[in-house]
């Protein structure tokens, strides 16, 4: 096994059919971008009932058909937003809970500690989180995972891994290993994986990647680190 070894992102999702929902943060092999990725997969009708939304800069998940939402507690988000000098995203609304933490003086890892995995027994499903800080024209990086402690879902472990940018390498979290029913949920650190110079490139690998049957969205943002401004691609199942 080798220990630093750095996956493509599409080696890192193809042939397995659920993954869930995932995270990607990291530097561009040219050292001049950050990439920041979030991406959802859905098995019931209700989950793949959804599209991305961009709204003034901030990623929100919606229904695609309003009249057929069974129940919007766990799928309609704010899945990426800014504060100050910070970019947030993750897999629920605990991205309001971090910025709204950041507002009040806490930071990420004491923002995270008011929540814990998702009430969907026997799943239980992780909560995963990333926020990138740009300082200096350079970044760093953290993510998260909030997960059940044991099958009952008597409590919850606490996972928060910290990272300086590294041109090339990213980090890939996601809330599931695979399909199963309960769904086994996402072990160890996050995965290392490459990030190309080109947004369309990753933004392209990683969508044809993901399963068919189960893909439902996919927002990619690149941050140029010499001027701040940014490309961005999405793309949704739901048309």
């Amino acid at each position: 096994m080798e220990i630093y070894k750095i996956n493509g992102i599409d080696d890192a999702v193809k042939g397995n059919s659920y993954v869930g929902r995932g995270i990607v943060i990291g530097k561009s092999a040219d050292g001049k971008n950050a990439c920041v990725a979030y991406f959802i997969m859905g098995r019931s009708a209700n989950s793949r009932n959804r599209v991305f939304t961009i709204k003034d800069g901030a990623v929100f998940t919606e229904p695609f058909d309003a009249s057929k939402v069974e129940d919007p507690s766990l799928i309609i988000y704010a899945a990426l937003r800014e504060y100050e000098n910070k970019l947030i995203v993750t897999n629920g609304d605990q991205t309001d809970t971090i910025y709204d933490g950041l507002k009040a003086g806490k930071c990420f890892s004491s923002a995270l500690k008011t929540r814990c995995f998702e009430p969907d027994a026997p799943n239980l499903t992780p909560r995963i989180s990333g926020m990138v800080t740009f300082n200096d024209n350079d970044f760093a990086y953290k993510m998260s995972i909030l997960k059940s402690i044991d099958a009952e879902g008597s409590d919850c472990a606490r996972y928060t891994f910290d990272y300086p940018s590294k041109a090339g390498l990213g980090h890939f979290i996601h809330t599931y290993v695979c399909d199963g029913n309960p769904i086994p949920t996402f072990q160890g650190e996050p995965e290392r994986v490459a990030i190309p110079n080109c947004i369309d490139e990753f933004t392209n690998k990683l969508w044809d990647a993901l399963d068919d049957n189960n893909k439902i969205s996919l927002y990619v943002r690149f941050v140029n680190l010499e001027d701040g401004k940014y490309q961005e691609r999405l793309i949704n199942k739901n048309k």
